[in-house]
Order: C-alpha cells, then structure tokens, then sequence
C-alpha cells in the first residue's frame, strides 16, 4: 500500500498500517462491547471473513489461451510424441527433444504445453485455460537403433511445420512414411562399412596394410555374430561381451601363428574395440547432464557403462582363455605419436573412419559426405597438437571441440544435422587402443593396473564435452552476435534453433 507523501507524522503511519490490523470488535457510547451490529469491514476482515461472507469468484471470466477442439489437441500431442520418440531413439539429447517437441505443438496450436523427457519415455501435457482439465500424454521410446536417414527425414519434417509448409494431417501421414520406410541400403552394406571402419582405424594408430585387412574381417565377423544374436533378444551387454571375446581371441591367435605380415596383430583388439564402442551415446549423456537433464544424463551414463562393462568383460575372458592355453603373449604396442610425413595420412584415415561409420548408420551421401570431412578435421588438429607434444587428452579434447564446432556452424547450412556430424566426426579418436591396452595390464599383467583404463576413459569424457562445447561456441557465430541474447538457448544437436524454456529435472 502506497503512503501519500503529504503525511509524515507517526499517526499517519498508524492509521495505514491499522488497515491491516485486525479491527476490534465494535462498542457502544460507553465503551461497552456491543454484538448486535458489526464494525466498518477492511481489508483484514475480507481476509479473515468466514467462507459465506467472502466475495463470490468471478464465474464468468476464462483464463487461458483459446485452444482448437480435443480431437485437434490429442492429434497434435501424438504427432509430438512420434516426432520426439524418432530423435530419442537415434541418440538426440533431452533438451533437443523438448525443443522439438515445444516447437511442433506451439506451430500446431497448441501454445501452453509443457515436456518432461526421460531415458524411456516422453510426457507432453497441454494446458487449457481455468475453464478445462489439462491433457497429457505419454510416449514410451522401446527400441534404439542408429538411422541417421531417418533422423534427417525427421528433422527436415520438424521444419517444414515450424514454418507453416504443412498442416498436422500432411505431416503425421509423412511421419509414418519415414518409420515405415527401409534402411536406405542393405545390412550387408553396413557390414562392409563396419570392416572399413576397423581398417581406417588400424591406419590410423600406425597399423600395416596386413593387420588392416585382417580388422576387416574381424569387425565384419563380429557385426554378422551380433546380428544372429539380436534375432534372439539376447541383451546387449552379452551382445559386447561376445564381441570382445572374438576379438581378442582372433587377436591372440594371430599373435602366437608368428605369421610375418602381421607386424602388430594387437592393433586388430584394439581396431575393433573401437567399432564396438562407437555410437553407444557418450554425447547425449554430457550433453544431456550439461543442459540440466540429470535423470536422463543419468540413464544414458549407465546405458554406456553397461556396455563398456560387456566390452571389458568379453576382453578379459579372452584374455584369461590365451593364457591358460598357453598362447604367445607378445608387448603391447605403444600409442604411436603421429611424425609429420605421416599426418596427410592419418587425416585420410580419419575421414575414412568417420565416412564409414556414418555409412554404417545409414546415413545419405550428404551427411556422409560431411561427416567424412569433420573425421578430416578432427584428425588433422589432433595429430598437429601431438606434434607439438601435447597430452593426448589435451589433444583429443581440442580436436572434438573443433568438430563440434564445425558442425554447428555449419551443418545446418548444409541441411545436415549436427549430431551425424558429430558423432562421426569423433569415432576416429576414439581410444580403442588405450581400452585395449588397459584391459591387458589389468587382466593380464602380474600386477594389475588401472591407470591406462582410467586415461582412456578420459579421453572418452573429453571427446564428448569438447563436442557439446564445439556446438555452443558455434551459436554467436551463426546468429551473428547481435541476437545473442535471444538466440543462446544451449548445445543443440538436433531440432529447431528456437529458444525455449529452462527446465530441470
């Protein structure tokens, strides 16, 4: 309550502040307390009144905005829920998929809607005014599988509706066109692209030509195994361990045939190591646990624990086979320290690896194309900085912080998405070698050590940070500065560049 500024005494103080004292109870010319009538109703009164006595609400007055009919509301919110289950599913962060999913409904209609986004499911509820009950509805993400053409698919959808091109009809009968499509290309396609991927990352930790065909053909194996095994539902971290088993085994193997053309057969473990951790979400973990999203950051991190464990378990029965078998146990080759003629191709090696992958995720010749280039890059500055003798995590770090980088600034201009871009971009740093490495010294060695394992899974946490850093050091630059206030919404990987909500977990 506002004091008029003409009264200054301490009786003008009282009388202002008695408004909102209790009044007392009325009396008569004697000062006798009188109970017939009532006193003057304040402001205290109207607070303190019994229920009959307070005021009447307004019942003609609806708060909220003017929303269309249930079945439009329950049509956009399933249209929504499909959209945000494709992007959880191919490995988009939380934040991406409430952005997506804020955007859709807000361009459908639908303008009040809040999302909560966890590991497995969606919950979008859209609010409708003082006069009528919310609606929510849930969207549970059962399967995973990286498609990153449908990811493509979608998020060019997401455009379209965000501008206005395409009413809800037009755009759910397109949504289920693009889940009901096939893979662009044939399994056996991603097969071969899985054994590229081994053979380019056997290049590129200095491995011969022999040693690279035969991580062709071991990658290959494994990928054909997984695929039988996936036709019984058997969980994934079997799935992982069973690769590792037949890596190393081959690996050891190899070793102790002392066949000649393999100089360093170890590299073979260590190539498809590195296959077998790519994609499992280390990415869209941070990102999820840097923009607030704890519970899902949380559900992501023990997904790629769980199978890193399978990984390691599968190694170190291997290892443990080879030596009650007697197998030749040779050194470990060391984490090679690139030399200057050899960079031009280490940097073709990496853009190989990244090409690859991206090919075995089915992506399309443009994403691939892009992906290979940031596999390029990302190779290149990592390389350089072990030139100059830097630390391997210092180097991993920059080098990921330079492909998030460059793929936020400049995949969207392609019509690519940045996660693809990304997640590609990075495989070829990936520190299969070092796993390796420390899984040996820890099951094999007389006297097992951990400090290898914990730097390689250093080298993990930094790729995926430098990434996320990368796609939010991009965002001044491609809004140009001026409408950084509006436009720095957080590391975004997929979905529209709209600002959204905070919201934590």
């Amino acid at each position: 309550m506002k004091l008029s500024p003409r009264g200054r005494g301490a009786h003008v103080k009282r009388r202002a502040w008695r408004v909102l004292e209790a009044p007392s109870a009325p009396t008569d010319d004697t000062g006798n307390a009188t109970h017939g009538r009532k006193g003057p109703l304040r402001a205290w009164g109207v607070l303190e009144a019994p229920v009959r006595e307070q005021p009447s609400p307004v019942t003609d007055m609806a708060m909220g905005p003017e929303l269309p009919d249930d079945a439009t509301v329950h049509f956009v919110l399933e249209l929504s829920l499909r959209i945000g289950e494709v992007q959880m599913a191919t490995g988009a962060g939380a934040s991406d998929v409430t952005a997506t999913i804020l955007a859709v409904t807000s361009a459908l209609g639908l303008p009040q809607c809040e999302v909560d986004v966890i590991y497995t499911s969606i919950t979008v509820t859209c609010h409708r005014g003082t006069q009528m009950a919310p609606v929510t509805a849930v969207r549970v993400v059962r399967s995973r599988s990286l498609d990153y053409s449908r990811l493509t698919a979608v998020e060019e959808l997401v455009k379209q509706i965000t501008r206005g091109r395409v009413s809800a009809e037009d755009a759910y009968a397109e949504l289920r066109r693009v889940n009901a499509a096939p893979h662009p290309y044939p399994r056996w396609v991603a097969t071969l692209a899985l054994g590229g991927m081994a053979a380019s990352v056997t290049v590129f930790i200095n491995g011969d030509p022999a040693t690279a065909v035969l991580a062709f053909f071991v990658s290959a194996l494994i990928d054909r195994v997984g695929r039988v095994l996936n036709r019984y539902a058997l969980p994934m971290f079997f799935q992982q361990a069973v690769g590792g088993l037949i890596a190393t085994l081959i690996t050891m193997a190899a070793v102790s045939s002392n066949i000649g053309a393999f100089k360093s057969p170890s590299l073979v473990a260590a190539a498809a190591i590195t296959v077998l951790l790519s994609g499992l979400g280390t990415v869209s973990a941070v990102q999820d646990a840097i923009t607030g999203y704890n519970v899902t950051a949380a559900g992501r991190s023990m997904e790629v624990a769980l199978m890193s464990a399978g990984l390691i378990t599968g190694v170190i029965i291997a290892l443990q086979f080879a030596v009650e078998l007697g197998l030749n146990r040779t050194p470990l080759p060391a984490v090679p320290t690139p030399q200057a003629i050899g960079l031009p191709i280490m940097m073709l090696a990496g853009a190989g690896t990244a090409g690859f992958f991206a090919l075995a995720s089915y992506s399309r010749v443009r994403p691939l194309l892009v992906a290979a280039v940031a596999g390029m890059v990302g190779a290149g500055m990592y390389g350089a900085i072990r030139l100059a003798e830097g630390d391997a995590i210092l180097a991993t770090a920059v080098a990921a912080t330079l492909v998030g980088f460059s793929g936020g600034l400049l995949a969207r201009r392609l019509k690519v998405t940045p996660l693809v871009v990304a997640v590609s971009g990075i495989t070829p740093l990936l520190p299969g070698l070092s796993t390796y490495r420390g899984l040996y010294e820890l099951g094999v060695a007389p006297v097992g050590e951990a400090t290898t394992l914990m730097k390689a899974i250093a080298i993990g946490l930094a790729l995926a940070a430098g990434v996320v850093l990368g796609e939010y050091l991009a965002q001044p630059v491609r809004t140009r500065l001026g409408k950084l206030e509006r436009k720095l919404v957080g590391p975004r990987m997929a979905g529209p560049l709209t600002p959204t909500r905070r919201r934590l977990e």
